[in-house]
Parts: structure tokens; C-alpha cells; sequence
């Protein structure tokens, strides 16, 4: 469901809908409260799973109240994507400061869908224009980042996205680019230390265990159609880094997907746009693109 003010419910029931229910031989099902979705459209009974009931809803204006009922619904999912009930996980964009509010303790989806299947380590993947991109960093400020670029991090970050490739792309020789932190990546130590201290070792370790993998790349020329060639993903240093080409390259079809679960879970690459929530005009087709890449990766995954 996502959160209720937003256009999740709405590009999900539009989804359901130009989906005819279905993805392949899975029917799909909406997880929440059922009257937020009956506001967004005419959907079957036997497609909805009721769980908590939101305070209100005021198409536009978030409200903390209903944090219960947003988590809920999440919870409810996971919870049946983790017994098998369900293939995969498909989730509406959430209000992460009105989760804030109602005292939500993490930064966002990813992390919060780490916790609750007990995750190490949850990596973002962005799909889309035919690139895909992760980002080593995501929902913090930008200040904090360097300190969060370690040899360590960028080694298990760089495992779960090729493992991903292999399994869930079905790529049997899977490449990677890892971008460098500081502008022309670092220039060989004169702009930033990060590059040769952290990020070139952490490339070498990879190679060393086999994986196929390139950089640090200089962030502003790995991304021209020519550069894209030469990998299969990306590896960026913080959010922006990565988000940016993706959604310039995607930004009516992008998918989110979250790596290194054991379940499957991917979100349209978009937010809960209040300023065009109950208005008609919220465009489903990243949510559509959702769906069909779970049940891409469901597939490959379980067969």
C-alpha cells in the first residue's frame, strides 16, 4: 500500500488493473487497508489482503497517525514473502518523514526490510534504460559518506551485487564498474585519498576471487552510452551518484530492487508525489515495471 496520501494505492490499483491481475502465472494480490485501495478503482474481493485500517485519508497530506497501518502492511507482506505464500514483494513508495514522526527508527524501505528478514546486508539496486546501478551509501548526508566508503563495505557490497547479477539476471559472467568518490577518481591521489586507499583494493580483492571488475572509474564518464557497454552494473559511492543517470536514462520505467534479502522485493523508483496524489494524473508504469521484474527474478530464483 505505501503510504495512503501518496500515489502508491493509486499506481497500484492502475497496475492491478492494466495487469489484469496477473503477471505470467502469478495473480497478484494488494496488501492494506482495503478501503484506500477501493478509493483508487474497482479491484476484485479475492484480490485484496485487508490488514490494519489508517486513521484518515486526505490525498496529499501525510499523516503520523497512520504509520501503524503503513507498517502493517509492509509487515503483513514480508511476512508471507518469507513463508512462500508469496513470490515476491512489490511496495508503494512510504512518507519517510511522516514515519519519522511517528518515531519509525529507520532511514527508509530498504533498511527497515533488512531488519525484518534479517538481513546482513540490504543493497539498493536501481533497473532501468538498460543500466543498473548501486549505491555503497544510500539515506545519509553526503558529509557522512566518505567515511562510509571502506574497503570492507565496498567488498561486501560488490559480492551481493554480482551474486544478484548471477541469480536473479541470470548473467553467467556478471561485470562490474565501481565508480570513484572524488571527481576524474581521485586523479591518482591529488584530488582525495579514497580511490587509492579504499576503493582500488577493494577492486583488486574482487578480481582476486574471481569476479570481473573495473575501476575506480571517474564518475562522470562511466555512464555515456560507449561506457555502458563495457558492464553490467555499477557501483556508485553515494545515492545521488547513482540515482541521477539511472533516472535520466528511466525516469517513467525505473525499478528498485533490493538486493541481498531472501526474499524478492522491488518499488517503483519513485516517491509518493503529494502535490499529484488523487488527482488522476500519477503514471503507473514504474509500478507496472515492478511487478514484471519480480516476477522476472521470482522466476529466476525458484524456477
Amino acid at each position: 500500500m505505501g503510504d495512503p496520501s501518496g500515489i502508491g494505492p493509486e499506481v497500484a490499483v492502475a497496475a492491478f488493473r492494466a495487469l489484469s491481475g496477473a503477471i505470467g502465472s502469478h495473480p497478484l494480490r494488494l496488501v492494506g487497508d482495503a478501503s484506500v485501495f477501493r478509493a483508487c478503482g474497482d479491484i476484485p474481493e479475492g484480490a485484496l489482503i485487508p490488514t490494519t485500517a489508517v486513521k484518515s485519508r486526505q490525498p496529499g497530506v501525510t499523516n503520523p497517525d497512520n504509520a501503524p497501518a503503513i507498517l502493517a502492511a509492509i509487515d503483513d507482506a514480508v511476512r508471507a514473502a518469507l513463508s512462500g505464500e508469496a513470490a515476491a514483494l512489490v511496495t508503494a513508495p512510504i512518507h519517510k518523514a511522516t514515519l519519522l514522526k511517528a518515531g519509525f527508527g529507520f532511514p527508509g524501505h530498504t533498511e527497515y526490510l533488512a531488519h525484518l528478514t534479517g538481513a546482513a546486508r540490504a543493497v539498493m539496486m536501481l533497473a532501468g534504460g538498460g543500466l543498473r546501478v548501486a549505491p555503497l551509501t544510500i539515506h545519509i548526508p553526503y558529509a557522512e559518506v566518505p567515511a562510509q566508503v571502506t574497503k570492507s563495505a565496498i567488498l561486501e557490497t560488490g559480492r551481493i551485487v554480482l551474486k544478484a547479477l548471477k541469480q536473479d539476471f541470470r548473467l553467467a559472467a556478471p561485470r562490474l564498474a565501481v565508480a570513484g568518490l572524488n571527481p576524474h577518481a581521485g586523479e591518482g591521489g591529488e584530488i582525495g585519498r579514497e580511490e587509492n586507499e579504499f576503493i582500488a583494493p577493494a577492486v583488486s580483492a574482487l578480481r582476486a576471487e574471481g569476479f570481473t571488475v573495473e575501476g575506480p572509474m571517474p564518475p562522470d564518464t562511466m555512464f555515456h552510452a560507449e561506457a555502458r557497454a563495457r558492464y553490467d552494473a555499477a557501483l556508485c559511492m553515494y545515492h545521488d551518484q547513482a540515482l541521477i543517470p539511472l533516472k535520466t536514462l528511466a525516469f517513467w520505467d525505473g525499478v528498485n530492487v533490493t538486493l541481498g534479502l531472501p526474499i524478492v522485493r522491488t518499488s517503483p523508483d519513485h516517491g509518493t508525489a503529494l502535490d499529484i496524489a488523487g488527482q488522476g494524473k500519477a503514471d503507473p508504469r514504474s509500478m507496472i515495471a515492478a511487478i514484471r521484474l519480480a516476477a522476472e527474478i521470482a522466476d529466476a530464483r525458484y524456477g
